[in-house]
């Protein structure tokens, strides 16, 4: 099985790589860490971009090894420029995974209209089955 698992640092990819790596099966399954960056603005210094570059495929690493020790033996990264969950769509079309895993930000109300939804975007338009990965909330 192929699995794409999106992340971004937060605490919602956290948890989307805590599920994956307790409730996939690992065995004969190849994962493709995801990471997509977007340009602060249309200004940002090259050597600004290339920084968040490195922290992000420093993060990854460390996704990597999680998921190595989780029992996945195949675990690629990839470090995409652009627009989230465009950058997402682009590498599952190029990929052709089984499945995407990814967190919800869990955004309601005006906050989902004006920032909108990668997750619901990602599962409206993927080529494969999504796998949204909710973060309970603390009330």
């Amino acid at each position: 099985m192929k699995i794409l698992l999106a992340i971004d640092g937060s605490q919602y990819s956290e948890a989307a790589t805590q599920v994956l790596s307790a409730q996939l099966r690992p065995e004969g399954s190849e994962v493709l860490l995801v990471h997509v960056i977007e340009a602060a603005a249309f200004f940002e210094q090259d050597a600004a971009l290339q920084e968040r570059r490195r922290r992000a495929e420093k993060f990854m690493s460390h996704v990597a090894e999680t998921l190595h020790s989780a029992g996945f033996q195949k675990v690629h990264t990839r470090v995409v420029e652009g627009e989230p969950r465009m950058g997402i769509l682009e590498a599952a079309s190029e990929w052709r995974p089984d499945c995407i895993v990814l967190g919800s930000h869990g955004r309601k109300g005006l906050e989902k209209f004006l920032l909108g939804s990668v997750a619901q975007s990602v599962a409206q338009h993927a080529p494969c089955s999504v796998f949204i990965v909710r973060v309970p909330s603390r009330a």
